[in-house]
């Protein structure tokens, strides 16, 4: 697949998933921005990109949020994918009384942010007919596995439904939205999130007996935002190792 010319915007790109997604969408010949907060590790993922706009912002924050659309289009003059992959997980449960705190911290990355970026790049997508494929995750489809997770799990249910509501609005402009759900994926998500779980309790917990790499998300990532997929919108693709088969079964 060629995205020679092609503008991307990756947000939460300075490692795992999204870092994974710039550089493939850097080697097909895409012109990145890739965004993120810390500036270190995304200098290590702009190493790997040729050219690529490096962009230092929080998207939660509403100046920073539109500094991504502008920069963007100062730069290179115009949009064709936007690929809203920046989310975190809080621990937090109903009945640990910490709910709230974590819920607006969460839901403010992992929903409002999606929701804002895409509003932003809306009339830049629409002038090239353009896509957008967000990252959200299985935990959306699933009841938590740990109660601490349950605000994520929310929060990722409302990230894949956005994706199929937005897709009927954008549709008549001839703009494709779809999702992509990954299960358990080799990144710094579990140290991040201080979780307990370990990468050996994920492998157990799918048919496939095992975690992917993120290069297997950004592959998928690419298939939905090339002419490949020019026929799919709306859409959520679950590559899981087969968590939520198991999940099912049990």
């Amino acid at each position: 697949m060629s995205f020679t010319n092609k503008v991307v915007i990756v947000t939460g790109a300075s490692s795992g998933i999204g870092a994974a997604i710039a550089i493939a969408f850097s080697s097909a010949g895409a012109n990145v921005a890739i965004v993120g907060r810390n500036e270190t590790k995304l200098s290590a993922v702009a190493a790997k990109c040729k050219n690529p706009l490096v962009i230092i912002a929080d998207v939660t924050k509403e100046k920073d949020a539109r500094a991504v659309i502008d920069e963007t289009i100062k730069k290179f003059g115009k949009l064709d994918v936007l690929i809203n992959n920046a989310g975190l997980t809080v621990p937090a449960s109903i009945l640990q009384g910490d709910m709230m705190k974590a819920y607006d911290t969460i839901m403010d990355i992992n929903v409002r942010a999606v929701v804002q970026l895409t509003t932003l790049a809306a009339p830049h997508l629409v002038k090239t007919k353009g896509n957008i494929v967000n990252i959200s995750s299985v935990a959306g489809r699933l009841a938590p596995a740990y109660p601490s997770t349950i605000n994520y799990n929310m929060s990722k249910a409302a990230v894949t439904h956005f994706g199929k509501c937005a897709a009927v609005e954008f549709a008549e402009h001839g703009v494709r939205v779809n999702t992509v759900s990954p299960g358990p994926v080799y990144t710094d998500f579990l140290s991040n999130s201080k979780s307990a779980a370990t990468w050996e309790q994920y492998k157990a917990g799918n048919v496939l007996k095992r975690v992917s790499e993120p290069d297997e998300i950004a592959d998928l990532v690419l298939f939905l935002a090339s002419d490949k997929a020019r026929g799919i919108t709306g859409s959520e693709f679950v590559s899981d190792n087969g968590a939520c088969i198991k999940r099912a079964a049990q």
